[in-house]
């Protein structure tokens, strides 16, 4: 399964990066909406992870995008700082597929994106 990583902090980008890996994922990475966008078009991903502030295209656009232009029911999982609230109300009114606050643990993550591919998996058996 091949991840799209959007985040514009490196360390955070980089140490999910490395742990996607070692869980198997293919990883592809994005530092800014415009990027990410870029990749998505390139590779079409089968599941994006994005943060909900980057630069250039934030990740409510990027939501905005898949779902209206793209018309793709691809998985997103939004990463936002709490203090964002309505922020994420909004990227799930978007089509966000879930959720995690920052800061979190790179396992929870995993296991969101695993429960989501069970999920696909069992919708299409």
């Amino acid at each position: 399964m091949k991840i799209l990583i959007c985040e514009d902090e490196e360390i955070m980008l980089t140490a999910l990066e490395f742990r996607l890996q070692r869980q198997g994922f293919e990883v592809i990475i994005a530092e800014n909406g415009k990027q990410a966008l870029e990749k998505i078009n390139e590779e079409m991903p089968d599941l994006i992870v994005a943060d909900i502030m980057m630069p250039h295209v934030s990740g409510l656009e990027l939501i905005n995008y898949v779902r209206k232009n793209l018309a793709s029911s691809l998985p997103i999982i939004v990463i936002s700082a709490l203090e964002h609230e309505d922020t994420v109300l909004e990227a799930f009114r978007l089509g966000a597929s879930d959720f995690i606050t920052k800061p979190f643990k790179p396992n929870e993550l995993i296991l969101r994106i695993k429960k989501i591919f069970q999920e696909i998996e069992l919708s299409q058996s």
